[in-house]
């Protein structure tokens, strides 16, 4: 689900210079384009990608409540947060355009 969340903030032009938008809605169009399971799983996935704690290259630059290092499990609900990319996620995604791996339909 981290690739299609990326992916999706890249369709939505939320690069690391973009103004921040609602992760409710970042969340919303992974559920409706790419992975209609829950979103409940996809905005921890979200939240997991913008802790500087849990990853050592965060790829989700977040606004607000996104938990703490003693209690990861802290962090506000997606309406109250906010995401745009970071520059380690350009980095994955400059790469795409490029044709390195054919597209194929994954269904």
């Amino acid at each position: 689900v981290q690739r299609r969340i990326v992916y999706a903030m890249s369709e939505l032009g939320l690069n690391a210079s973009a103004k921040f938008k609602k992760s409710a809605r970042t969340v919303g169009d992974v559920l409706g384009k790419y992975h209609p399971h829950g979103d409940s799983a996809c905005y921890e996935a979200m939240v997991l990608m913008a802790q500087p704690f849990s990853y050592r290259y965060p790829l989700v630059d977040g606004q607000g409540n996104w938990g703490a290092p003693d209690d990861p499990k802290s962090f506000a609900a997606m309406r109250y947060t906010e995401s745009r990319l970071s520059k380690y996620s350009e980095l994955l995604l400059s790469e795409l355009g490029q044709g390195t791996a054919d597209w194929v339909p994954n269904f």
